[in-house]
């Protein structure tokens, strides 16, 4: 089903290029604008609820889609008869018929155990990580969930799906990366920003993902004229240094109407890229399943005892028909 309306989107970046700022700032502006987002917090650091607005207190109080592995698999496995238990699925297995396809904003047990209301936000976390994960696991075991859960995901029009990843190249280390419609690099006006850009940019282009970037921290033209000559046609736009910003890194949030007329700007500039770009469920489907096989060959099938090739429906495509049962 191609040319369906897109609303899935992921912001990536080096480390403190600002891509939670960015996050938080696009959901803001769509929520603010009387648009439906679904956010999640995928990156290591999970500071998106406070930058949305949540305090310290309330956002530790938040619970994790990593906690509630087991009730996600539950639920989405409804009675795909492909997956022989909850415990058979990995974070890449893909839905098929039988399968429990979720909308953003229904009403379901995970969206309850799983997701809150932040400034207007339906947002979820991954979870940090804790001392019994330290020096035993990689953060690619919390963001499993979230992987999980957009595989069987399906947004309509006018619905906005919003992630913030893991900084750098760490997003490839999983099929994450594939789940968008339009990923957006955060970058800054520095050669280390703008290497982070040419690393992503060319796994990227393996695979067909649609990125685009968005500067960052810029403070004056000298600084525009440096990402355009290291980006090209890439640079989408640009955010300059935002007393709006500093307030909300400070305790103070504003309404996202007080954000600088140029900013907002930028936020609509990056609204109507992803408004334009179309959905191909099919294709989506399809690297699904690749990562699944993948997966499935490397460490999968040993830890499932079983081939897990076998939960791949070659019949099915998600989307809104397979939702409506067509």
């Amino acid at each position: 089903m191609k040319g369906a309306h897109t609303v899935k989107v992921a912001f990536v970046g080096k480390g403190g290029s600002g891509k939670t700022t960015l996050t938080s700032l696009f959901a803001a502006y769509l929520s603010g604008s009387g648009h439906p987002v679904l956010a999640i917090d995928a990156d290591i650091n999970q500071h998106l609820a406070v930058a949305l607005g949540a305090s310290a207190e309330e956002a530790a109080a938040l619970p994790t889609l990593g906690e509630h592995l087991p009730l996600i698999k539950d639920w989405l496995r409804g009675d795909n008869p492909r997956i022989t238990s909850a415990e058979a699925m990995i974070k890449t297995t893909p839905p098929g018929r039988g399968s429990r396809l979720v909308r953003p904003f229904e009403d379901n047990p995970v969206f309850a155990a799983c997701f809150r209301d932040v400034a207007g936000v339906r947002l979820g976390v991954t979870g940090q990580f804790t001392e019994d994960d330290l020096g035993v696991a990689c953060y690619h075991s919390k963001v499993g969930a979230a992987e999980l859960l957009l595989n069987h995901l399906v947004d309509d029009a006018g619905e906005y799906v919003v992630m913030d990843m893991t900084a750098g190249a760490d997003a490839f280390a999983s099929g994450l990366f594939t789940r968008f419609d339009v990923t957006f690099l955060v970058c800054e006006p520095t050669l280390r920003s703008v290497g982070v850009y040419r690393q992503y940019a060319e796994y990227a282009r393996d695979f067909g993902v649609r990125l685009a970037v968005v500067g960052n921290k810029v403070t004056d033209d000298e600084d525009v004229e440096f990402l355009r000559e290291q980006l090209g046609s890439d640079l989408l736009c640009w955010l300059s240094g935002s007393s709006h910003v500093r307030a909300a890194e400070r305790g103070r949030a504003r309404p996202i109407t007080a954000l600088e007329p140029h900013n907002l700007d930028a936020l609509a500039t990056i609204q109507s890229t992803v408004d334009a770009t179309p959905r191909d469920w099919a294709k989506f489907h399809r690297q699904a399943v690749e990562f699944h096989l993948r997966n499935a060959r490397s460490w999968g099938n040993e830890r499932a005892g079983q081939d897990l090739a076998e939960q791949v429906d070659p019949e099915f495509v998600p989307g809104p028909p397979a939702l409506a049962g067509a």
